[in-house]
Formats: structure tokens, C-alpha cells, sequence
């Protein structure tokens, strides 16, 4: 991404895309309570020096999760008017979103009310909160920027006191956004420019679907699996037909199939095609069936299993494999069914995708799960400097970065 403005830059995403819990991580309650207490030391001795905060990693990757720091640290930024009463409130506010959802399974008829209670307490918890965001200056890189080890991906200057308690937050959206994004780009790179579809949601949390599925998109995902996933930048949720569709149908994959396109004609119609482990005659049986009608086969076949069209290959064939590939695309091609396309998925990442590609197999498009989540990209936040003066832990220092940009974050 080209780094030319010579004005501070604006959040990019809209503030209310990352649905941030707002009260609980102003009171601290999702940060690492060592942040928390040394705001509130910082606080008790009115120690409002300004320090320089730097933020960086140790590997090459793509970076993602910086809007939604920026939506942090101006939701996040500042302290209490009064923390006595603020801490009360806080505490009843969670009692409260507590008995709301006891409600839904007791009581359904007093959850109004309950809410209405809420949004009382949600009002007057707000009005004890004083932002610092006008007290501070943050410089960053791009979401999508190929970063380095130990290059400063971010800085932050501004009274201690107003964002320390907000380190946990910004280093845990960073690692698990950069993880996401650098292994979908590494996978997307493997794939020559075919597309890849972002399969990992069965694998992880429901509720980080939103932001992974932006990450995906960061890292050069053509598609995602949940709504959710797609929610941040616009995208609905894709797929293909499940087997468990299949096994309703008792095993009838052309039943399925067929099922399925009358109640989603608009949808393009993919048939798994692994449920009898004949991937090769399932295929040519829909396609025959469908008429025209069908964008592309799947397959994934498991990883303990030959497909029948191997049985007698002498090579080790488990699995979606080149062979299978080659076999169903050349007997599509036979029938006539040059232009369905071909998708695999099932234990595929960036070195089996290189594999395939490196062979020409004719795959249209990659399926990935659990590949995405693997390994990490663990980031790392110091104080460098207090009023411009160098203060560092021993081994750590202040790293001028030329491609930080100024980041609007003020309200006045």
C-alpha cells in the first residue's frame, strides 16, 4: 500500500463494524490486570508524562487489525471522572446484561424492562467517562502492508495514564489478525491466482468470525464461508453442498443436488462429490443430471481413504490427490462437461496447494480450513520514550519507522 498522505489519515473501517464492548474495556475488565492497576497507579500519583509506545513483531507478515486498534484506542482512550462510582456502575451493568440473558430462558415477558434497566446504568457509566483521544497522536502502518521483524507497526504518545490499560486489547486484535492474514496471503500466493475459499469457521470461536473473515479478505481470500465472516467488508457467506445434506437424501448425491438448486437457483451450484467415494462417477452422475446447471464439483475425499478410481494405483493415493484430480477432470472432459469447474478442500495448505500448482493439476479453486489457524504472529508493545527522552528496558529502543502515518483519531 502506498504510504503518501501528508495529513493525518482517518479510521477506515466505520467505528461501529467492530461491535467493541466498550464499558468493559474502559474499566479494564478484558485487559491483563497488571495494565490495569498500573493505570490506576498512574492515576493515584497524577503522573501524566507522555510516553512513546511502539508496537512490533518478529517476523515477516502481513499485517491486519489496525482500524480496528485505532477504534480501540478512541473508544478506549482516557479515565473516570469518578472511579468509585464508575466502578459500581460498571459492576451493576454486568449483573444486569447477566440477568438479561437468564431472561431469555426463564423469563421472557421481563426482559423490556430489564433492558430498559440497562440502558440506564449503560447512560450513567457514560457519563463518568472523560476521553483523552484529543491528548494523543498515533502513527501506523496499513492493514495489508508486508511488514518486517521488528519493525514498528504502530506508535502511540500520550499520557500513560489514558491508554495503558489498552495494551492486552490492541497486541491480541494484531496477533490474531496479522496470523490470519499472513497465512491466507501465503496460501493465496500457492495458488497461482485460482481462487481460495476461507473454510475455517467449524475450527475456531463463532465469535471471532467477523474479524477473521476480514483478515481473510486482507490476506486475498476470494470468499468466506459464514455471514458473519463477511460482515466488515461486505461479503455473504459461499459454499457447496454439506454431506450431511446428502446423507437426508440417503446418500443420493444427484437428489441433493437437485433439492438444493430449486430452493437456491441463484446460487452457484457446486456437488460434493466424495459421499460414495467415487468421486469420478458421482461427478458425471450430476453433472448428466443438472443439465448445464452446475458451476463445479468438490472434492474431498478423506484422508484415510482411496477413492475407487485409484484402488489398483500403486502410488500413495489417500486423500484429494493429483490423480483424482486428473481422473474426474478427465472424465468430465470426455462427457463433454468441460466448463464444470473443479474445487478442492480437505487437509490442503500453502505446501500441498505449491505441490498441485507445481504439477499443473487442473484445480479451479482451493478450499482451506484449519491451515489458516496455525502458527503465530505474536506481538510486542514498549514504552521507548517519556517526554522525548530516551527510556527503554535494556535490549529495546526507540526504531524510527519512515512508514508510519500519521493517524487522525482526534475529535477536535
Amino acid at each position: 500500500m502506498k504510504h503518501l498522505s501528508s495529513t493525518p489519515v482517518p479510521i477506515q473501517i466505520p467505528i461501529e463494524v467492530f461491535d467493541i464492548p466498550v464499558h468493559e474495556i474502559r474499566r479494564g475488565y478484558r485487559s491483563d490486570v497488571y495494565f490495569w492497576r498500573a493505570k490506576r497507579t498512574l492515576e493515584a500519583h497524577q503522573m501524566n508524562d507522555t510516553a512513546t509506545m511502539q508496537v512490533f513483531q518478529k517476523q515477516k507478515a502481513v499485517l491486519c487489525g489496525i482500524e480496528e486498534v485505532l477504534a480501540i484506542i478512541i473508544l478506549g482512550a482516557g479515565h473516570y471522572r469518578d472511579p468509585v462510582r464508575a466502578f459500581k456502575l460498571f459492576d451493576r451493568l454486568m449483573e444486569s446484561k447477566r440477568r438479561i440473558r437468564s431472561l431469555y430462558h426463564t423469563n421472557n415477558d421481563k426482559i423490556i424492562s430489564a433492558i430498559e434497566e440497562k440502558n440506564q446504568i449503560t447512560q450513567a457509566l457514560e457519563s463518568e467517562w472523560i476521553s483523552a483521544i484529543d491528548d494523543i497522536d498515533v502513527k501506523s502502518l496499513y492493514d495489508g502492508d508486508t511488514i518486517q521483524p521488528w519493525e514498528p507497526v504502530l506508535q502511540i504518545d500520550g499520557p500513560l495514564s489514558e491508554f495503558v490499560h489498552l495494551e492486552t486489547l490492541y497486541l491480541g486484535v494484531l496477533a490474531r489478525r496479522t496470523r490470519i492474514a499472513t497465512n491466507v496471503s501465503m496460501v493465496t500466493t500457492a495458488a497461482n491466482g485460482k481462487p481460495v475459499f476461507f473454510f475455517p469457521a467449524r475450527f475456531d470461536h463463532w465469535a471471532i468470525q467477523g474479524g477473521d473473515g476480514y483478515a481473510a479478505s486482507v490476506g486475498g481470500a476470494e470468499s468466506v464461508s459464514t455471514d458473519a465472516q463477511g460482515e466488515w467488508w461486505g461479503m455473504k457467506g459461499g459454499g457447496t453442498i454439506p454431506h450431511c445434506l446428502i446423507a437426508a437424501c440417503h446418500g443420493d448425491t444427484v437428489k441433493a443436488t437437485q433439492r438444493f438448486a430449486s430452493v437456491f437457483p441463484e446460487t452457484p451450484l457446486v456437488a460434493l462429490v466424495d459421499f460414495e467415494n467415487d468421486c469420478v462417477g458421482t461427478a458425471i452422475e450430476v453433472a448428466k443430471a443438472m443439465a448445464g446447471k452446475l458451476w463445479g464439483v468438490r472434492l474431498d475425499t478423506s484422508e484415510q481413504l482411496t477413492d475407487v478410481s485409484l484402488a489398483n494405483s500403486k502410488e500413495h493415493n489417500t486423500g484429494v490427490t493429483p490423480s483424482l484430480v486428473r481422473n474426474v477432470r478427465s472424465a468430465l472432459d470426455a462427457e463433454g462437461f468441460n466448463n464444470v469447474r473443479i474445487v478442492v478442500s480437505g487437509g490442503f495448505d500453502a505446501e500441498k496447494i505449491m505441490t498441485f500448482e507445481k504439477e499443473q493439476v487442473q484445480v479451479d479453486a482451493y478450499g482451506v480450513g484449519s491451515a489458516f489457524m496455525r502458527g503465530n504472529c505474536d506481538f510486542t508493545g514498549d514504552v521507548v520514550k517519556i517526554n522525548n527522552t530516551s527510556m527503554a528496558k535494556l535490549g529495546r529502543k526507540y526504531r524510527d519507522n519512515p512508514r508510519l502515518i500519521e493517524r487522525r483519531v482526534k475529535v477536535s
